[in-house]
């Protein structure tokens, strides 16, 4: 792999129709390129404080590089579920082991003009130290809720990240 070539391109996913069942496979990169609709997990991930882990994507990730992100998480590979993708993709962001198994919380279907993907969104509250992916994360920090708050508007966010994060704010303000 060179250094300008994305990462993940050549993973192979399993493809999803608009009930989640599987009809198919194909490489990642045929995927994003002929917009088929696949799996994602977003994995909320708070320290032992209540603090959201937050960071920004590399420039080299495949789909919406360099944007911040207030999730990890990432898609399902051929056969996975989504509560074995959300502890994976968890520890491998994170840096970590031994994460707790993440909590699901709700799925919804993203769908742009551009992408679709069935997604799982979850929780987890650890006391680790991270050490997160430095092909997957340019920088990271923990944020409380009124810090991210403030920063909605401000920073440029990976907008299937965004629309969980208001879907998990009007989740958790049903629940009461």
């Amino acid at each position: 792999m060179t250094d300008q070539q994305p990462l993940g391109a050549d993973e192979v996913l399993d493809i999803v129709d608009e009930h989640d069942r599987v009809v198919g496979q194909a490489p990642r990169g045929e995927v994003y390129a002929r917009k088929l609709r696949h799996r994602c997990v977003f994995v909320q991930a708070r320290d032992a404080r209540g603090r959201i882990f937050v960071h920004r994507r590399t420039a080299r990730k495949l789909v919406f590089p360099s944007h911040y992100d207030m999730f990890v998480g990432g898609v399902l590979g051929t056969g996975e579920s989504y509560d074995g993708a959300a502890l994976r993709e968890a520890e491998e962001e994170l840096g970590v082991s031994g994460l707790p198994a993440p909590t699901p919380l709700f799925r919804f279907l993203y769908e742009t003009p551009e992408h679709s993907w069935w997604s799982a969104v979850y929780e987890v509250r650890f006391d680790l130290p991270v050490r997160p992916q430095e092909e997957e994360v340019a920088w990271y920090g923990f944020l409380s809720d009124e810090e991210l708050g403030a920063r909605l508007d401000d920073w440029l966010w990976v907008p299937d990240g965004l629309e969980a994060y208001h879907r998990l704010v009007e989740h958790r303000e049903a629940r009461g």
